[in-house]
């Protein structure tokens, strides 16, 4: 009786301990998601001044919550997933998040509601889109950035992004990393992250690496990475995106056999 006493002790302070361990931090969430509750249930509504509003307001019954577009993958450029749900639990540290951390075993963390905007992007651009913090969701890879990817984790990851294709309905090529849309100041994931693996499950576009292609004369090979949807502004830094994602390759420049990759995959846009 005296043992099953002491260890129905041990098991309820180990589960306490593991209860407490982001008590502050998620205490902190849910103060911050009653907030934005109690303004979107303002009435009238309070979001914007200075205009001539009418007298009576008259609230819409056909509304909706605004949805995520874009999927954004990351590397976390940490050492554990430990130190990453740290660094996204400190108030006021950098202010960076992601709605989804996997760890290298496949554990996936939900740190924010899909619907809620996390702070992963940063200053970025896809196509005519400047502000992909707003309109994706942000997965975070435990990886330091000169490793491969678990296999756990990639399994974990192939899940998570069919759930979240089906529910949001994300095109197939709204599958980015984040050295796509910042490609002038990140490369992650790294040049080892398996693209053409996720594109053949229906994540990302790819190319056809058996087609005989023929270069037109006239190729404009800029054109095409804005069509992809890279922001050209430096020339150097987006043709590195695009080598990195499709040929998992880092050097500068582009030889034929590229340009014709990159001529095929513009044909997928």
């Amino acid at each position: 009786m005296k043992k099953g006493f002491i260890l129905l002790a041990i098991i309820v302070i180990t589960y306490s301990c593991s209860q407490s361990k982001y008590a502050e931090s998620n205490k902190i969430y849910k103060k911050k998601a009653k907030e934005y509750a109690k303004l979107l249930a303002e009435y009238p509504l309070k979001d914007s001044a200075g205009l001539p509003y009418a007298v009576d307001w008259v609230g819409t019954t056909n509304l909706s919550m605004r949805r995520p577009n874009y999927v954004i993958i990351h590397h976390t450029a940490q050492n554990s997933c430990e130190q990453t749900l740290k660094t996204f639990t400190v108030a006021g540290s950098r202010e960076v998040s992601a709605h989804y951390v996997i760890c290298k075993d496949g554990a996936v963390h939900h740190m924010l509601n899909d619907l809620l905007r996390a702070h992963h992007a940063g200053v970025s651009k896809w196509g005519n889109t400047t502000d992909l913090n707003s309109s994706s969701i942000g997965i975070e890879l435990d990886n330091n950035g000169f490793e491969p990817f678990a296999e756990a984790q990639m399994s974990s990851l192939v899940l998570l992004l069919d759930r979240l294709k089906k529910a949001y309905s994300i095109p197939t090529s709204n599958f980015i990393g984040h050295g796509d849309i910042a490609p002038t100041r990140k490369n992650d994931p790294n040049w080892r992250f398996p693209w053409k693996q996720l594109s053949e499950k229906g994540f990302g576009n790819w190319f056809d690496a058996a087609m005989n292609v023929v270069l037109p004369a006239n190729f404009n090979h800029l054109q095409a990475l804005r069509i992809v949807g890279f922001d050209t502004k430096d020339t150097n830094a987006a043709i590195i995106g695009f080598k990195r994602h499709w040929l998992q390759d880092t050097t500068k420049g582009l030889n034929t056999e590229q340009l014709k990759v990159l001529y095929q995959l513009s044909k997928t846009y």
